[in-house]
């Protein structure tokens, strides 16, 4: 497989994948370019703001609200956890508790908690805690 990525002349980006047959992981990465520019809207202060979500770290649900967390800034969103769930690419976002929903890419290590439960440290140096039902399935995804 060869990727060859072209700027085009509208300020644009153009990603032409050049493979001998189409297979499930040529449509995978097809699928991840055509969501990497989907944004999200929060609200900031009385303000809304258009999130890229590549930039999120993490949502968080506190008492029926639900939070987006990126790099510096925290912001509410209108989505529910179940909802994000079933809206965000499963290969990029997973569930690590009752009120978290983590950016796997936006990891940057693991560690082991007690009683076969996780702690994930984000790029921005934030650690958030996976519980032992999720660990389970976050170990299995990752092949750890």
């Amino acid at each position: 497989m060869e990727i060859q990525i072209i700027e085009g002349s509208h300020g644009g980006l153009q990603v032409t994948i050049k493979c001998e047959k189409v297979n499930e992981e040529v449509l995978s990465l097809k699928s991840h370019i055509n969501r990497f520019r989907v944004k999200l809207t929060a609200k900031r202060d009385h303000e809304m703001v258009f999130v890229e979500l590549s930039e999120v770290l993490y949502f968080e649900s506190v008492d029926n609200r639900t939070f987006l967390y990126t790099s510096d800034e925290v912001m509410e969103i209108k989505y529910r956890l179940y909802e994000l769930e079933e809206m965000l690419p499963p290969e990029d976002f997973f569930r690590i508790s009752k009120a978290q929903i983590v950016n796997i890419n936006r990891v940057k290590t693991l560690a082991p908690g007690f009683n076969r439960t996780l702690f994930a440290t984000m790029t921005n140096g934030e650690q958030v805690y996976i519980s032992r039902k999720y660990a389970v399935d976050l170990r299995s995804a990752l092949s750890i």
